[in-house]
C-alpha cells in the first residue's frame, strides 16, 4: 500500500518562504516520478511542479522561478521550497507517485497573509 505523508506547511506572510516535504512508502521510490499539487478551496487540484527519478524537473507557469522541487532516494523523500510566496499561492498541497493514479496522502496546509 503507498503512503504519503506531507509535512512543513504552515501560515507564512506574503513574500515570505517555506518548505514542504513528503515521506514515501510501498513503492519503489528512485524510479518513481513525483509530482507536486495543490488544491485551493472552491478549485481543483492543479499540478505544481513534478521531478523524475533521474532528478528532471518540470514546473507550472505560475511557480516557475519561484519553487524548487527536489527528491533524495536515499531517504523516499521528495521537497517543495517556495520563495515569494503569494496569497494565491495558499492552499493544501499534495505529494503524489504519478504511477499510483489513485493514492494521495492528507495533504499539509499552506496559508499566505499578512
Amino acid at each position: 500500500q503507498v503512503q504519503l505523508v506531507e509535512s512543513g506547511g504552515g501560515l507564512v506572510q506574503p513574500g515570505g518562504s517555506l518548505t514542504l516535504s513528503c515521506e514515501v512508502s510501498g513503492i519503489i521510490f528512485s524510479i518513481e516520478q513525483m509530482g507536486w499539487y495543490r488544491q485551493a478551496p472552491g478549485k481543483q487540484r492543479e499540478l505544481v511542479a513534478s521531478i523524475t527519478g533521474r532528478g528532471r524537473t518540470n514546473y507550472a507557469d505560475f511557480v516557475r522561478g519561484r519553487f524548487s522541487i527536489s527528491r533524495d532516494n536515499a531517504k523516499n523523500t521528495v521537497h517543495l521550497r517556495m520563495d515569494s510566496l503569494k496569497p494565491e499561492d495558499a492552499g493544501v498541497y499534495y505529494c503524489h507517485a504519478e504511477s499510483y493514479i489513485y493514492e494521495w496522502g492528507q495533504g499539509t496546509q499552506v496559508t499566505v497573509s499578512s
